[in-house]
């Protein structure tokens, strides 16, 4: 954090002229106020400092994007046959499918990096593990349409819970930190 001098010349916003700050951005020196400002681990930063950082990590190619998705999509699909076979256990199989699929895309694309395909990533983890969820739904309807009770609602649950558990898992493995 660099702060203005005591000289008796008041400082305003770059982005906000009409507000007065006494800080600057830790890279170009502008002057930023709390709301254009942005904690990183070297300091505060303006948002164009920060943006234009982020740029310089994303790498990815455009064919890394379909390959994460089917590639997610797929492995989600073959964990929940494993998850919903399971059952309670789906609680410890589902963070390490989601490792899983992970590892495979970030070895699939080569390592490359991008918001948008750690997000593209995670939307294949959970489209893969809709088809059975979607499947263990229309089970507990059919029950309850037929008078059946509520038999297949833990099956219902627990394939919900592998849908949620897979999904954040794949994402927040792939992102890792991220400065916003």
């Amino acid at each position: 954090m660099t702060i203005s001098s005591s000289d008796s010349t008041p400082l305003f916003c770059y982005r906000h002229p009409d507000r007065e700050t006494m800080l600057r951005c830790a890279r170009c020196e502008r002057p930023i106020c709390a709301e254009c400002a942005v904690l990183t681990p070297t300091g505060y930063r303006c948002k164009e400092c920060v943006r234009g950082q982020q740029k310089a990590f994303e790498t990815a190619l455009w064919r890394d994007y379909p390959v994460a998705l089917l590639l997610s999509m797929g492995l989600s699909l073959g964990g929940s046959f494993i998850a919903g076979a399971l059952g309670f256990f789906t609680i410890f199989i589902a963070p390490i499918i989601g490792v899983l699929i992970s590892e495979a895309v970030r070895w699939a694309v080569g390592k490359r990096r991008s918001r948008a395909l750690f997000r593209l990533a995670a939307v294949g983890a959970a489209a893969g593990a809709f088809p059975l969820l979607g499947l263990h739904f229309i089970g507990v309807m059919a029950a309850l349409g037929a008078g059946g009770g509520l038999g297949g609602l833990w099956g219902l649950l627990w394939m919900g819970l592998y849908a949620f558990l897979v999904t954040s898992t794949t994402f927040y493995r792939l992102s890792g930190i991220q400065i916003r």
